[in-house]
């Protein structure tokens, strides 16, 4: 699982165009590096996803800069501030036990309904929520959104705005 929050919690992604560049860019780093996405979340501040590595997968490290590197400039470009750093850091969390994987695959899902964004999480456009009810069995559903997200132990002091 990988959490990466912007510099001083600024509110960068801060509207639909921007949260869709984020959400695709993330989804296409993973993908072209052959890393398996099993869920994600992207905010105006921060993102999360769980991800599941090839076996001569690149470095975390390297897709994260890589991904970082991409949406930095992309923000810089259209508010013309070329060379800000946008991004803070990235925490990562390799998932060996089967209860913390799904406590975190629920977590990362139900995380717009955390920050109150929307009351039910298939409807933030900017997650894996929707994407996941409509290709996995209900029966695999339901035993995910089982696992409690109180108790999983993530960075998220992240406010987002709606």
């Amino acid at each position: 699982m990988v959490t990466a929050g912007t510099l001083h919690k600024t509110h960068y992604f801060n509207n639909a165009a921007r949260l869709a560049r984020l959400q695709e860019l993330l989804v296409d780093a993973y993908t072209q590096h052959g890393w398996e996405l099993h869920a994600w979340a992207v905010f105006c501040n921060h993102y999360h996803c769980v991800a599941r590595a090839p076996d001569n997968a690149v470095t975390l490290a390297a897709l994260t800069q890589q991904l970082h590197s991409a949406t930095a400039r992309a923000i810089n470009r259209e508010d013309n501030t070329p060379g800000r750093k946008v991004w803070h850091e990235y925490w990562d969390t390799c998932l060996t036990y089967e209860r913390s994987y799904y406590a975190r695959l629920n977590y990362v899902m139900q995380n717009a309904v955390k920050h109150g964004l929307v009351p039910l999480a298939e409807h933030y456009p900017y997650c894996s929520a929707a994407w996941f009810a409509l290709r996995t069995p209900a029966a695999l559903q339901k035993k995910i959104a089982s696992f409690g997200c109180d108790r999983v132990n993530v960075n998220d002091d992240y406010e987002c705005a709606q």
